[in-house]
């Protein structure tokens, strides 16, 4: 279900761009989603403990730096490109997950992993893997995408000994607390009123309430490289939107999106331990 509403925000935010600046942007998203999430879970506020103020606020600060970078790229390069970029985090996180956690991935999850990958790659289009060059945008989205595989890990790393609802709201809240104070920083100033980033941050805002609370409870069952690739299915809600706006999908990347669905069941797929044979002396 988070993937269906990330998969619509890459074409939306693309469009907003043109009305607004990155990081103004992101600090209306993240605060509207951090005011939605006090309403609904303000009476959760009373228990809040040190713990998850420090919890929330790491979270918060991948956040503000995953979605900032990612916005940031979305100025200059297309929605596919960014796409593309953005799903390097998929193979990142077992990496990260290794070094940081010290949780070795099984072996099944890394196959899962890379056929996800690889199907991302056809879902693309080989042009967006061949055309790809470190310009500003792609520069900025890549360090985006490492944000985004550093913030999966967090919430993994975090999620047993917090409460979702309270960690929810402060990471939100920093996340869009800490772009408005660097958009005098940026050299960024409030842009004129318009319609557009009014709807769409309020709207996206709304969405992100629901997509980080729902990271956070789901987190606590599911390992990190597991939540990524399921999190690999986004590119094909993509793929869909952009066929309602008008862009057709090739069988290249229809098998691209067949790809990622069998990269989701290959990380579910646990082979059975080979018992050592014991010898009788």
């Amino acid at each position: 279900m988070i993937t269906m509403l990330w998969g619509a925000t890459f074409l939306i935010i693309h469009h907003t761009m043109e009305h607004t600046g990155p990081l103004f942007f992101v600090g209306v998203r993240f605060i509207t989603a951090g005011l939605m999430s006090l309403l609904l879970f303000r009476k959760s506020l009373a228990g809040m403990t040190r713990y998850e103020l420090k919890a929330g606020s790491l979270i918060g600060v991948g956040v503000f730096l995953g979605y900032t970078f990612q916005t940031l790229g979305l100025k200059t390069i297309s929605s596919s490109q960014s796409a593309f970029i953005t799903a390097l985090y998929v193979p990142m996180v077992p990496f990260l997950q290794w070094a940081v956690l010290r949780r070795r991935p099984h072996m099944m999850s890394w196959v899962g992993v890379l056929i996800a990958f690889i199907g991302l790659i056809c879902l693309t289009g080989p042009e967006a893997a061949s055309g790809l060059s470190l310009s500003r945008g792609e520069v900025a989205t890549l360090l985006g995408a490492f944000s985004i595989a550093g913030e999966i890990i967090l919430i993994s790393r975090y999620a047993l000994r917090v409460d979702s609802r309270r960690v929810t709201i402060v990471q939100l809240l920093v996340a869009g607390l800490l772009a408005l104070a660097f958009m005098p920083i940026a050299g960024e100033s409030v842009p004129a009123f318009s319609w557009v980033w009014v709807a769409s941050g309020v709207g996206l805002g709304v969405m992100s309430a629901i997509i980080q609370f729902a990271m956070n409870w789901a987190q606590k069952t599911i390992s990190a490289t597991r939540a990524t690739v399921i999190y690999a299915g986004e590119p094909v809600w993509a793929g869909l939107v952009g066929r309602l706006a008008g862009e057709r999908l090739p069988p290249l990347a229809i098998a691209g999106a067949g790809l990622i669905v069998l990269g989701v069941l290959a990380s579910e797929i646990r082979l059975p331990r080979k018992k050592k044979m014991q010898e009788n002396s």
